[in-house]
């Protein structure tokens, strides 16, 4: 799989974050808002092996501040609990997981071009 297809596949996971059902979080939950740097490791697949990056969680929703063509929609409830689904062009990624105040951890999957990774990601606060 070439490299950017893996990278959108995990990009797609940022899917941080196995409780809640996508769309169920609470917007106006602001515990676990904040900024967030997020581990991305990949466990099974031929996505490279992990990447970090930044999200922002205001009101309980989780935003991706990087490339506009990425679509992601999910967020945190008020018990911590995270999913996220994210769209990248032909790539698509769901997650879920937990964060506490200052940490979080969970599992992702995602597609590309019929390539398929999987693995889990870490969470750590910010701000």
């Amino acid at each position: 799989m070439p490299a950017i297809s893996a990278k959108r596949i995990l990009l797609s996971t940022l899917v941080l974050l196995a409780a809640a059902a996508p769309g169920s979080a609470r917007p106006t939950q602001a515990s676990f808002d904040g900024r967030w740097s997020v581990v991305i490791i990949t466990d099974a697949g031929t996505c490279d092996r992990s990447y970090r990056y930044g999200l922002l969680v205001s009101r309980g929703r989780i935003f991706y501040d990087g490339d506009s063509g990425v679509m992601i929609s999910g967020g945190v409830d008020r018990g911590g609990r995270v999913s996220v689904s994210l769209q990248y062009g032909q790539s698509a990624a769901q997650g879920s997981g937990r964060l506490s105040r200052s940490a979080g951890e969970g599992r992702w999957h995602g597609a590309s071009s019929g390539a398929r990774c999987s693995g889990r990601w870490l969470a750590e606060r910010r701000d």
